[in-house]
């Protein structure tokens, strides 16, 4: 899996400064320094009044993104997502995502193979025999990988990475998650500087919660 920011939002910190400060001036700023940015996100999202950073947005191109991931993905409803599409695609042999708990067992591995081989097999019978590749794909697994398109603005974004970032979420998601936080902070590090699963910034709310959270509290910080 790959992902990229495709694009954002200029000076990301910066502009959700400036809206927060608009709320209670009646001369609106033009122009904040690096500590009255601080001081005002850090204000502001921590009382969590987090109007102001939906003015905040990331666009990202994920590559080679199994459709398990992805179903969960678009679970994530306040973004908006333009998915390769399997009716106009050729499906290829590459085109799988193995996770790793059967790439590292050769048995389970052969057996994985052995699936993805059959299917692809029958879906090219299909198509030669004029079957529509949208028809075709019936036969294909959820492991077949596609390539998606995410746009998210920081609210959203944190809200994600509270979800997915957490190691109790499915691996390539949360994979994914780790990628587009470390995009995100890149760009904003004052908006996401908190930013991760629940227990870095408190109380994890899991029933059983981990035993590492040290570990990962520290993960996050030096993201």
């Amino acid at each position: 899996m790959k992902v990229s920011l495709l694009n954002f939002t200029q000076d990301p910190d910066m502009t959700a400064a400036i809206s927060a400060r608009n709320c209670y001036s009646s001369t609106p700023p033009r122009k904040l320094n690096d500590d009255e940015i601080k001081r005002i996100l850090r204000q502001v999202i921590g009382s969590g009044h987090l109007s102001v950073i939906e003015h905040v947005s990331f666009t990202f191109l994920v590559e080679g993104i199994s459709r398990v991931a992805t179903h969960q993905l678009v679970r994530h409803r306040l973004a908006s997502y333009s998915q390769q599409s399997h009716r106009y695609t050729k499906i290829k042999q590459e085109s799988f995502v193995i996770p790793p708990s059967i790439n590292d067992n050769e048995e389970a591995k052969k057996l994985f193979n052995e699936v993805v081989e059959k299917s692809l097999e029958v879906y090219e019978k299909l198509i030669a025999m004029g079957i529509k590749k949208e028809d075709a794909r019936f036969v294909i697994p959820q492991a077949v990988s596609s390539n998606i398109v995410i746009t998210m603005n920081a609210r959203e974004l944190l809200h994600f990475f509270t979800l997915r970032c957490c190691v109790r979420a499915q691996w390539e998601i949360r994979a994914l998650a780790i990628e587009m936080l470390k995009l995100a902070k890149s760009k904003a590090p004052v908006i996401f500087e908190k930013a991760g699963p629940a227990c870095i910034k408190g109380r994890c709310p899991e029933k059983q919660p981990c035993d590492n959270i040290p570990q990962i509290r520290e993960f996050f910080k030096n993201l």
